[in-house]
């Protein structure tokens, strides 16, 4: 169960060719079980891309700069691009077998390549990347609220810098609050074009947030008050080579985006426009990283945190400094809720595919549904106030389950598929 799409309407002549795995258990079986979703007409090509941007450019990006700090300037430019490409491939390899093999779905496809145990294997690879990076979301939101300490120094929220350290400023309450009363709500969706308007929105924050950066950064290195960054790595031992290879699994989880291609896929309107959509927002979000790394690694030099919004709290030495610094973490923090339901969507799909594989669609099941949403969204909140740092959480979730979604299982599929 990892798709929560029903098969748009047959009489859509540019979905009559669409490959439909009428075993996967989120498909309706029947016309009565389809009515509820009929007056769906299938999602637009601009919906999708802003459905599959959002994806993409999640909390991945925070941590960005912070690899150029690992790699060097020039370095880390050239693995974004390169890790562009490589995404593009991977997705490319899943479209083409799920057509060949009339797979609806990432676990369909796995489940024909290796039967249960592959497709089993695949969920709990999205629980793991998914959890793990949901949770990195609200670690970031606290941060930005709330404050967080590294490195000895404290570092002030938006909040507690406007009203000082209070209760109701805290990072338990601030999470507790946005859980209530953003995530929640926009969980309960149970199609994902609905959130086409919140990752529209999404993305325009994000933009928001790189062009106010780009724009600090341009009036610091007009007045000189910005040194030229290391280009390459500072190896100088054993201790910082190994450093290097903590930067990968960041760099995979910022493009990991694989277990909702199909989801979009099968609510396309014209199921052709579906390599189109995955190299438009490919190009976009490479755009939007490659921008902000740089202007964010420029802008703080060796002292960009992992998480570069933290950087945002103190004297930029420009005009309205304090009101770009806000401007800044409140625009990418609200960035990050309106993500939040776009990768909670398989998540649940996901979970609930392998608690209840023979049970009837989810979207059929408002109990089973709402438990299923309730439990996760419990456990993420949990996860965000006893993870220290997103760094730890984004080297567990790249090195493991995300490099899995993204290159291991698409190369496996393909050599199972051609020998």
């Amino acid at each position: 169960m990892t798709i929560g799409n029903q098969a748009p309407k047959k009489e859509r002549k540019s979905r009559k060719s669409k490959p439909v795995n009428e075993n996967a258990p989120l498909l309706p079986k029947s016309k009565e079980e389809d009515a509820g979703f009929d007056e769906f007409d299938g999602a637009s090509f601009t919906g999708a891309v802003f459905n599959l941007s959002t994806t993409v450019v999640g909390a991945g990006i925070m941590a960005l700069p912070a690899t150029m700090k690992v790699l060097g300037l020039g370095l880390g430019v050239a693995m974004i691009i390169f890790m562009a490409f490589l995404t593009e491939a991977s997705i490319e390899l899943l479209l083409r077998f799920s057509r060949a093999g009339k797979n609806a779905s990432y676990g369909g496809l796995m489940g024909d390549a290796f039967g249960k145990y592959g497709r089993i294997l695949l969920q709990v690879a999205v629980l793991i990347n998914n959890i793990g990076v949901l949770i990195v979301y609200m670690i970031i939101i606290g941060d930005v609220l709330s404050g967080t300490s590294s490195s000895g120094l404290h570092h002030a929220g938006v909040l507690e810098g406007w009203f000082g350290e209070r209760w109701w400023t805290g990072r338990f309450f601030i999470l507790l609050v946005t859980t209530l009363a953003i995530f929640s709500p926009l969980a309960c969706f149970k199609r994902i074009d609905s959130l086409r308007f919140t990752s529209a929105l999404s993305v325009a924050l994000a933009v928001v947030f790189l062009v106010i950066t780009v724009g600090i950064t341009t009036v610091k290195l007009i007045n000189g008050s910005i040194m030229m960054p290391r280009l390459l790595p500072n190896v100088t031992d054993l201790t910082s080579f190994w450093k290097l290879f903590t930067a990968v699994p960041v760099l995979v989880t910022a493009y990991i985006c694989h277990y909702n291609v199909h989801s979009i896929d099968n609510e396309l309107e014209d199921s052709t426009q579906i390599k189109a959509v995955v190299r438009t927002s490919l190009a976009l979000c490479s755009t939007v990283y490659i921008m902000t790394s740089i202007f964010g690694f420029l802008l703080f030099g060796d002292g960009t945190l992992d998480d570069v919004l933290a950087n945002f709290d103190t004297d930029l030495g420009i005009p309205y400094s304090s009101l770009l610094n806000d401007a800044v973490r409140v625009s990418y923090a609200a960035h990050l809720m309106l993500v939040f339901p776009i990768v909670f969507y398989p998540l649940r799909l996901n979970l609930d595919g392998l608690l209840f594989p023979s049970a009837r669609p989810l979207y059929q099941e408002n109990m089973r549904f709402a438990s299923i949403t309730i439990g996760l969204i419990a456990l993420i909140f949990l996860g965000a106030n006893f993870i220290p740092s997103i760094w730890d959480a984004f080297q567990f979730t790249g090195a493991t389950a995300a490099v899995c979604l993204g290159f291991i299982f698409p190369a496996s599929i393909t050599l199972r598929k051609t020998i």
